[in-house]
């Protein structure tokens, strides 16, 4: 069966506005673009999401398949986007069955740009199961300075979280958002369209600017990617459900500093690369 047809309807990321810096002066910049777009399943309304517009596809997509409202990619005809009315309408090959009470609970969540996702947040949790997979402490420096070199919106404009996908130290896909969400769900979509077969995920690290929290860790599970790194720090929640799973969660890694808050079994620790760091800065 073939991938679903997506349009490729790539909005401005950026848009320039007068400010007044501290000396009263007038200047023009450049601030990150931040649009609604509701998606439409089926011609029933779903959710409208708020987005940067880079990859709003790939987006829905992900968005459908993180919500667990579809199996497989197969299971999507098309995603047509239309910036003009700020709508996204997902036609599927047979419906989703349920839809209806599949979304009628909400959990507001802690992320900004999505803002709920549907149904029990810990649903089907201990039945995911991650595949084997490690890390060594040279690659996690590697993802963390092909992070710092990436050319992106936040480096013109600020105000957007990043994420990405590598395999080793090598960056797959690198996505941005107004919401960390909206982020991994995009990278999610990603996934699902690189083969008729998704892209498995054990030999994946999952990279993103936003903390750790349970709807993130539960995500990145979701996907298969069973390491997931950020350069911000963990919540509680996330840390029980990374550890229920058997995640590795990484977090506060810029340079060579890092914590690793659960799994640290997959991560390869080479200390003397850290030591070389701190004495060569001394």
């Amino acid at each position: 069966m073939p991938l679903p047809f997506l349009t490729q309807a790539r909005a401005p990321l950026t848009c320039e506005v007068t400010a007044v810096n501290e000396y009263g002066e007038q200047q023009s910049i450049f601030i990150p673009a931040e649009r609604a777009l509701t998606v439409y399943v089926d011609k029933r309304e779903l959710v409208t999401l708020m987005t940067l517009g880079a990859h709003p596809e790939l987006l829905v997509l992900g968005f459908l398949r993180n919500q667990r409202l579809v199996q497989s990619v197969q299971e999507v005809e098309s995603i047509t986007v239309d910036w003009e009315v700020g709508a996204a309408a997902v036609k599927t090959r047979q419906g989703i069955s349920d839809i209806e009470a599949r979304t009628s609970k909400r959990v507001v969540t802690t992320g900004c740009g999505q803002g709920s996702v549907f149904g029990d947040l810990m649903a089907e949790v201990d039945q995911l199961v991650l595949p084997e997979a490690t890390l060594m402490q040279s690659q996690l420096y590697g993802i963390v300075n092909a992070i710092r070199l990436q050319e992106s919106t936040y480096k013109s404009a600020g105000s957007v979280h990043g994420c990405a996908l590598f395999r080793g130290e090598e960056m797959l896909v690198f996505v941005e958002d107004v919401g960390r969400h909206n982020a991994i769900d995009t990278i999610a979509g990603w996934m699902w369209m690189q083969a008729s077969q998704a892209m498995a995920g054990d030999d994946k690290v999952f990279y993103t600017t936003g903390r750790l929290t349970s709807e993130m860790v539960i995500k990145s599970a979701q996907m298969g990617v069973p390491i997931v790194v950020s350069r911000s720090g963990i919540t509680q929640m996330g840390h029980e459900v990374a550890q229920r799973l058997g995640l590795c969660t990484i977090g506060r890694a810029t340079n060579k500093r890092f914590l690793c808050y659960s799994g640290a079994e997959r991560l390869r620790l080479q200390p003397e690369l850290a030591g070389a760091r701190l004495h060569a800065a001394a």
